[in-house]
Protein backbone atom coordinates (compact mmCIF):
# COMPACT_ATOMS: atom_id res chain seq x y z
CA UNK A 1 0.00 0.00 0.00
CA UNK A 2 1.35 3.46 -0.93
CA UNK A 3 2.19 5.97 1.86
CA UNK A 4 -0.75 8.25 0.98
CA UNK A 5 -3.09 5.31 0.99
CA UNK A 6 -1.74 4.20 4.37
CA UNK A 7 -2.36 7.67 5.84
CA UNK A 8 -5.88 7.79 4.41
CA UNK A 9 -6.62 4.33 5.78
CA UNK A 10 -5.30 5.26 9.24
CA UNK A 11 -7.35 8.49 9.26
CA UNK A 12 -10.47 6.60 8.29
CA UNK A 13 -9.90 4.10 11.09
CA UNK A 14 -9.45 6.89 13.65
CA UNK A 15 -12.64 8.62 12.50
CA UNK A 16 -14.56 5.37 12.76
CA UNK A 17 -13.24 4.77 16.28
CA UNK A 18 -14.14 8.31 17.31
CA UNK A 19 -17.68 7.85 16.07
CA UNK A 20 -18.01 4.72 18.21
CA UNK A 21 -16.43 6.26 21.29
CA UNK A 22 -18.34 9.33 22.62
CA UNK A 23 -15.40 10.63 24.64
CA UNK A 24 -13.27 10.82 21.49
CA UNK A 25 -15.95 12.74 19.62
CA UNK A 26 -16.50 15.22 22.45
CA UNK A 27 -16.23 18.88 21.29
CA UNK A 28 -12.79 20.41 21.68
CA UNK A 29 -14.30 23.46 23.39
CA UNK A 30 -17.52 22.61 25.24
CA UNK A 31 -18.14 26.23 26.26
CA UNK A 32 -17.89 27.53 22.69
CA UNK A 33 -20.18 24.75 21.46
CA UNK A 34 -22.74 25.42 24.21
CA UNK A 35 -22.77 29.14 23.41
CA UNK A 36 -23.16 28.47 19.70
CA UNK A 37 -25.99 25.97 20.22
CA UNK A 38 -27.63 27.96 22.99
CA UNK A 39 -27.83 24.94 25.33
CA UNK A 40 -25.66 23.24 27.94
CA UNK A 41 -26.34 19.73 29.27
CA UNK A 42 -26.29 19.43 33.06
CA UNK A 43 -26.68 16.11 34.88
CA UNK A 44 -28.49 15.59 38.18
CA UNK A 45 -30.35 12.74 39.86
CA UNK A 46 -33.72 14.52 40.07
CA UNK A 47 -34.23 12.40 43.20
CA UNK A 48 -32.20 14.16 45.92
CA UNK A 49 -34.11 17.09 47.43
CA UNK A 50 -33.41 19.89 48.21
CA UNK A 51 -30.60 19.70 45.62
CA UNK A 52 -32.55 18.24 42.69
CA UNK A 53 -35.97 16.64 42.34
CA UNK A 54 -39.06 16.75 40.13
CA UNK A 55 -41.79 19.27 40.90
CA UNK A 56 -45.55 18.80 40.51
CA UNK A 57 -45.20 19.50 36.77
CA UNK A 58 -42.52 16.80 36.48
CA UNK A 59 -39.82 19.42 35.88
CA UNK A 60 -36.38 19.49 37.55
CA UNK A 61 -36.31 21.77 40.59
CA UNK A 62 -34.14 22.45 43.63
CA UNK A 63 -31.10 24.38 44.77
CA UNK A 64 -28.62 22.83 42.34
CA UNK A 65 -31.09 23.20 39.48
CA UNK A 66 -31.53 26.94 40.10
CA UNK A 67 -27.78 27.48 40.54
CA UNK A 68 -27.19 25.67 37.23
CA UNK A 69 -29.70 27.88 35.41
CA UNK A 70 -28.06 31.05 36.76
CA UNK A 71 -24.57 29.79 35.93
CA UNK A 72 -25.69 29.07 32.36
CA UNK A 73 -27.09 32.58 32.00
CA UNK A 74 -23.87 34.15 33.28
CA UNK A 75 -21.61 32.14 30.97
CA UNK A 76 -23.66 33.12 27.92
CA UNK A 77 -25.79 30.02 27.35
CA UNK A 78 -29.53 30.51 26.88
CA UNK A 79 -30.90 27.18 28.06
CA UNK A 80 -30.06 24.25 30.34
CA UNK A 81 -30.97 20.72 29.29
CA UNK A 82 -31.12 18.65 32.46
CA UNK A 83 -30.10 15.00 32.09
CA UNK A 84 -31.22 12.54 34.77
CA UNK A 85 -28.63 9.98 35.80
CA UNK A 86 -27.56 7.94 38.80
CA UNK A 87 -25.05 9.42 41.20
CA UNK A 88 -22.61 6.56 40.62
CA UNK A 89 -22.57 7.31 36.87
CA UNK A 90 -21.64 11.00 37.02
CA UNK A 91 -17.87 10.76 36.59
CA UNK A 92 -18.02 8.21 33.77
CA UNK A 93 -20.88 10.12 32.16
CA UNK A 94 -18.72 13.25 31.96
CA UNK A 95 -15.78 11.30 30.56
CA UNK A 96 -18.04 9.73 27.92
CA UNK A 97 -19.55 13.07 26.87
CA UNK A 98 -23.13 12.25 27.96
CA UNK A 99 -23.40 15.74 29.47
CA UNK A 100 -21.28 18.88 29.85
CA UNK A 101 -21.57 19.51 33.60
CA UNK A 102 -22.67 17.69 36.71
CA UNK A 103 -24.36 19.88 39.31
CA UNK A 104 -25.93 17.71 41.98
CA UNK A 105 -24.24 17.93 45.36
CA UNK A 106 -21.05 16.37 43.94
CA UNK A 107 -18.02 16.66 46.23
CA UNK A 108 -14.57 17.32 44.68
CA UNK A 109 -12.75 14.41 46.33
CA UNK A 110 -9.11 13.57 45.52
CA UNK A 111 -10.16 10.43 43.65
CA UNK A 112 -12.70 12.26 41.50
CA UNK A 113 -10.26 15.07 40.72
CA UNK A 114 -7.95 12.53 39.12
CA UNK A 115 -10.67 11.85 36.53
CA UNK A 116 -12.65 15.09 36.08
CA UNK A 117 -12.24 18.79 36.84
CA UNK A 118 -14.23 20.91 39.29
CA UNK A 119 -15.08 24.61 39.21
CA UNK A 120 -15.52 26.79 42.31
CA UNK A 121 -17.79 25.28 45.00
CA UNK A 122 -21.35 26.59 45.35
CA UNK A 123 -22.55 24.44 48.25
CA UNK A 124 -21.54 22.78 51.51
CA UNK A 125 -23.38 20.61 53.98
CA UNK A 126 -22.89 18.57 57.13
CA UNK A 127 -23.49 14.83 57.24
CA UNK A 128 -25.11 13.01 60.13
CA UNK A 129 -26.55 9.69 61.22
CA UNK A 130 -30.26 9.04 60.60
CA UNK A 131 -32.26 6.32 62.38
CA UNK A 132 -35.90 5.39 62.92
CA UNK A 133 -37.80 7.46 65.49
CA UNK A 134 -38.06 4.56 67.92
CA UNK A 135 -34.37 3.74 67.85
CA UNK A 136 -32.61 4.92 71.03
CA UNK A 137 -29.60 2.60 70.78
CA UNK A 138 -27.75 4.42 67.98
CA UNK A 139 -26.51 7.82 69.14
CA UNK A 140 -23.08 8.22 67.53
CA UNK A 141 -20.51 6.53 65.27
CA UNK A 142 -19.39 3.77 67.71
CA UNK A 143 -23.01 2.57 67.95
CA UNK A 144 -22.99 1.66 64.25
CA UNK A 145 -20.71 -1.36 64.85
CA UNK A 146 -22.37 -4.43 63.35
CA UNK A 147 -25.26 -2.37 61.95
CA UNK A 148 -26.58 -2.11 58.40
CA UNK A 149 -25.85 1.44 57.19
CA UNK A 150 -27.44 2.74 53.98
CA UNK A 151 -25.71 5.13 51.55
CA UNK A 152 -26.19 6.31 47.97
CA UNK A 153 -24.00 4.30 45.58
CA UNK A 154 -21.02 6.19 44.18
CA UNK A 155 -21.45 9.12 46.56
CA UNK A 156 -18.90 10.59 48.94
CA UNK A 157 -21.23 9.30 51.68
CA UNK A 158 -20.35 5.79 50.52
CA UNK A 159 -16.58 6.39 50.35
CA UNK A 160 -16.62 8.12 53.76
CA UNK A 161 -18.65 5.30 55.32
CA UNK A 162 -16.38 2.59 53.93
CA UNK A 163 -13.34 4.44 55.32
CA UNK A 164 -14.77 5.23 58.77
CA UNK A 165 -17.37 2.53 59.45
CA UNK A 166 -15.28 -0.58 58.85
CA UNK A 167 -17.23 -2.65 61.38
CA UNK A 168 -20.59 -1.80 59.82
CA UNK A 169 -22.32 -3.43 56.85
CA UNK A 170 -22.53 -0.75 54.14
CA UNK A 171 -25.65 -1.13 51.97
CA UNK A 172 -25.67 0.87 48.73
CA UNK A 173 -28.67 2.27 46.85
CA UNK A 174 -28.77 3.65 43.31
CA UNK A 175 -31.76 5.81 44.25
CA UNK A 176 -31.10 8.16 47.15
CA UNK A 177 -34.79 8.21 48.07
CA UNK A 178 -35.13 4.45 48.47
CA UNK A 179 -32.53 4.37 51.21
CA UNK A 180 -34.82 6.51 53.43
CA UNK A 181 -37.83 4.33 52.66
CA UNK A 182 -35.88 1.22 53.67
CA UNK A 183 -34.79 2.88 56.91
CA UNK A 184 -38.39 3.77 57.71
CA UNK A 185 -39.55 0.14 57.33
CA UNK A 186 -36.55 -1.35 59.13
CA UNK A 187 -34.58 -2.98 56.32
CA UNK A 188 -31.49 -1.05 57.43
CA UNK A 189 -30.49 0.35 60.82
CA UNK A 190 -29.12 3.77 59.89
CA UNK A 191 -28.20 6.14 57.08
CA UNK A 192 -25.31 8.53 56.58
CA UNK A 193 -26.81 11.55 54.82
CA UNK A 194 -26.67 15.30 54.70
CA UNK A 195 -28.68 17.16 57.31
CA UNK A 196 -30.58 19.08 54.64
CA UNK A 197 -31.22 16.18 52.29
CA UNK A 198 -32.24 13.81 55.07
CA UNK A 199 -34.55 16.20 56.88
CA UNK A 200 -36.11 17.42 53.62
CA UNK A 201 -36.88 13.89 52.42
CA UNK A 202 -38.22 12.82 55.81
CA UNK A 203 -40.47 15.87 56.11
CA UNK A 204 -41.85 15.79 52.56
CA UNK A 205 -42.56 12.05 52.70
CA UNK A 206 -43.68 12.04 56.36
CA UNK A 207 -41.23 9.30 57.31
CA UNK A 208 -40.69 8.27 60.96
CA UNK A 209 -36.94 8.96 61.00
CA UNK A 210 -34.66 11.37 62.89
CA UNK A 211 -31.04 12.49 62.91
CA UNK A 212 -28.86 11.71 65.92
CA UNK A 213 -25.43 12.55 67.26
CA UNK A 214 -22.87 15.14 66.21
CA UNK A 215 -21.86 16.14 62.69
CA UNK A 216 -19.80 13.33 61.15
CA UNK A 217 -18.19 15.24 58.26
CA UNK A 218 -18.52 18.35 56.06
CA UNK A 219 -18.55 18.14 52.26
CA UNK A 220 -18.36 20.84 49.59
CA UNK A 221 -20.25 20.56 46.30
CA UNK A 222 -18.98 21.98 43.00
CA UNK A 223 -19.72 21.80 39.25
CA UNK A 224 -17.83 18.94 37.60
CA UNK A 225 -16.74 18.69 33.96
CA UNK A 226 -14.52 16.60 31.71
CA UNK A 227 -10.82 17.35 31.85
CA UNK A 228 -9.26 19.52 29.14
CA UNK A 229 -11.92 22.26 29.25
CA UNK A 230 -10.09 25.30 30.72
CA UNK A 231 -12.46 27.88 29.20
CA UNK A 232 -15.52 26.15 30.67
CA UNK A 233 -13.88 25.73 34.08
CA UNK A 234 -12.81 29.38 34.22
CA UNK A 235 -16.19 30.70 33.09
CA UNK A 236 -18.19 28.56 35.53
CA UNK A 237 -15.85 29.40 38.42
CA UNK A 238 -16.16 33.11 37.65
CA UNK A 239 -19.95 32.83 37.55
CA UNK A 240 -20.10 30.98 40.87
CA UNK A 241 -17.71 33.40 42.57
CA UNK A 242 -19.75 36.36 41.31
CA UNK A 243 -22.91 34.69 42.65
CA UNK A 244 -21.21 34.26 46.02
CA UNK A 245 -20.23 37.94 46.07
CA UNK A 246 -23.54 39.45 44.95
CA UNK A 247 -25.77 37.41 47.27
CA UNK A 248 -27.31 35.08 44.67
CA UNK A 249 -25.99 31.93 46.37
CA UNK A 250 -27.46 32.97 49.72
CA UNK A 251 -30.77 33.95 48.10
CA UNK A 252 -31.14 30.57 46.41
CA UNK A 253 -30.01 28.62 49.46
CA UNK A 254 -32.54 30.44 51.67
CA UNK A 255 -35.29 29.46 49.25
CA UNK A 256 -34.36 25.81 48.79
CA UNK A 257 -32.18 24.80 51.73
CA UNK A 258 -33.23 26.85 54.75
CA UNK A 259 -33.90 30.46 55.71
CA UNK A 260 -31.37 30.44 58.55
CA UNK A 261 -28.48 28.93 56.60
CA UNK A 262 -25.66 31.23 55.43
CA UNK A 263 -24.40 29.16 52.50
CA UNK A 264 -21.68 31.57 51.31
CA UNK A 265 -20.18 31.93 54.79
CA UNK A 266 -20.25 28.18 55.37
CA UNK A 267 -18.52 27.52 52.03
CA UNK A 268 -15.74 29.95 52.92
CA UNK A 269 -15.40 28.37 56.36
CA UNK A 270 -15.17 24.85 54.89
CA UNK A 271 -12.56 25.97 52.35
CA UNK A 272 -10.36 27.39 55.12
CA UNK A 273 -10.64 24.17 57.14
CA UNK A 274 -9.49 21.98 54.23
Amino acid sequence: MKPDAVRRHALAMLMALAACHPAWSQPQDILATARANGVIRVANTQASPPWSSLDDRNQPSGYDVEVAKEVARRIGVARVEFVADLFKNFVEGLKAGKYDLVMNDLTPTAERMKQVDFAAPYGVEDFRIFVRNGNNDIRDRPDLKGKRVGVTAGSSNESWSRAHLKESEIVTYDNGGLVFNDLAIGRIDAIISSHFGGMKYATVNKLPIKEVGPIQTYQLSAPAMAKGQPALKEAVSRAVNDMMADGTIDRLSRRWVGVSYDMAAEIQKAQKDQ
